[in-house]
């Protein structure tokens, strides 16, 4: 086990459906696993890996490597190679890199027949981690949180949308008028939710028993949009779950022949589906959350991290909305911030105050259902620790409708803006190393790059005839 890979206070729950290397031998004899997937994050959120059979796993695998090329952390959605990137090109000919097994991730997949699935770290042939990897970059500011006495956690909600058609009807129809499985807004809805408990319950049921402690599901804010969230952990294990969540839920749709997509905002007539993360700070020795003094007050802790937060995330942006479509989000009264306002219960912040006395923490608001955990969570914690280092104020609370008279806290709006702030930032530069800040520079110039040389149904609706 590497340093990376050493034990961290996990959170309530999990343990259902989590494994040791001796009991996933056991599960093997007896024939109840037989496959173990051996996977790791690229920059979209993406899990990608091997399929290993079980006893190459435990003979050849367990403390060791597979290895994979090194141009999955170099393409993008489309799996084209693209070029710019340092760390994989043609010049270099494409080699691989080591997958690392993290055991401590090891875990049944109950929704898939005889299968584990352990989580991988990314290194170079010497052993050496590969600091652009989406997981490495969390890795590196949950140490330096550690290095300052703190133990970060989070929790992300989640939404998405559930459709009629499968995943192969959905292509055949260019994604386009798709049936939500509920045809009317079904937020809270316990009747409209019903209907869809042939999906959501194998869901909770499946997440629970592969080690994703499951709080609850419910309806959202359009037709067919639903919600489930996890119980918190430590952020590692936070972006850890929410990524293997995510990909379930994919599988999970697919196993019954419907489809489910976390695109930001499916079409425009649709309400954003949201990524809401929750942080907090515990003090590493005394495990007491740090944004609270003993008599439960608000302490300067908490209010340098939110203005740390509010001084950096748009700076960060790309890390926090990083496609084209996460931006359509964006709209007065539509349940998605446009502005870094903070304040306590408030909804039309960006960052919102929740949680009583022990429980307290920040709700970041921003994020749409398409952001990578990993560096969503690595940014928001760079940038509240930096606040405590600097103890920058958060300024006044927000009062009343964060959508009105907030221009000058205005979050970016467009991705070309958020890769423009990221190119021009020391902060980013200094928090994350110039060898993550360049590769994803190139990552954001290459998404806008891919869009605006496409020609898109709104120009040919206008133009084609009349323009």
């Amino acid at each position: 086990m590497t340093p990376d890979q050493a034990e961290r206070p996990g959170g309530p729950g999990g343990d259902a459906g989590m494994l040791t290397v001796d009991e996933l031998r056991d599960a093997g004899n007896d024939g109840t696993i037989d496959t173990v997937v051996t996977a790791f994050t690229d920059m979209q959120g993406r899990l990608f890996g091997k399929r290993i059979q079980i006893e190459y796993f435990l003979d050849d695998v367990v403390g060791s490597e597979v290895e994979g090329c090194d141009y999955l952390l170099a393409l993008d959605m489309e799996m084209e190679p693209v070029p710019g990137y340092e760390l994989a090109n043609w010049e270099k000919g494409y080699g691989d890199f080591a997958i690392v097994p993290d055991l401590t991730t090891l875990r049944r997949i109950p929704w898939l027949d005889r299968t584990a699935l352990v989580l991988c770290d990314i290194a170079h042939h010497d052993g050496s981690p590969v600091v652009e990897s989406p997981r490495q970059i969390l890795i590196a500011q949950f140490e330096r949180a550690r290095e300052m006495g703190f133990v970060p956690f989070s929790a992300t909600e989640l939404e998405f949308y559930l459709y009629k058609e499968s995943y192969a009807e959905a292509h055949e129809k260019d994604f386009k008028d798709l049936t939500p499985t509920i045809p009317y807004i079904l937020d809270y809805h316990v009747l409209a939710t019903t209907m869809d408990e042939q999906y959501l319950g194998p869901i909770r049921r499946g997440m629970h028993n592969a080690g994703i402690p499951i709080e609850f599901s419910k309806g959202e804010a359009w037709y067919g949009q639903h919600e489930v969230n996890t119980r918190y952990a430590n952020a590692i294990t936070a972006a850890d779950r929410h990524t293997i969540y995510k990909n379930g839920v994919k599988e999970i749709a697919f196993l019954h022949g419907i489809s489910a997509t976390f695109m930001a905002k499916p079409s425009e007539k649709d309400i954003g589906s949201s990524c809401h993360v929750h942080t907090s700070l515990v003090d590493a020795d005394s495990e007491k959350n740090v944004f609270v003094d003993d008599s439960g007050e608000e302490t300067d802790v908490f209010r340098h991290f939110i203005g740390g937060q509010r001084a950096h995330v748009r700076e960060l942006a790309l890390f926090v909305a990083p496609s084209i479509n996460s931006y359509k989000r964006y709209a007065a009264e539509s349940w998605a911030p446009t502005s870094i306002a903070w304040g306590r219960d408030n909804r039309t912040c960006g960052f919102r105050v929740v949680g009583h006395g022990p429980s307290r923490r920040v709700e970041c608001r921003i994020p749409g259902a398409d952001v990578n955990p990993y560096l969503c969570m690595a940014a928001l914690l760079a940038a509240g620790l930096d606040g405590i280092e600097h103890a920058i104020d958060p300024g006044p609370e927000q009062k009343g409708n964060a959508y009105e008279g907030n221009e000058a806290d205005a979050f970016p709006s467009t991705l070309r803006a958020a890769v423009g702030l990221w190119e021009g930032s020391e902060f980013a530069k200094s928090a994350f190393g110039e060898a993550v800040h360049k590769h994803y520079l190139n990552y954001g110039q290459t998404e806008q790059r891919l869009f605006d040389e496409v020609v898109t149904d709104y120009e040919r609706r206008r133009m084609f005839e009349r323009g």
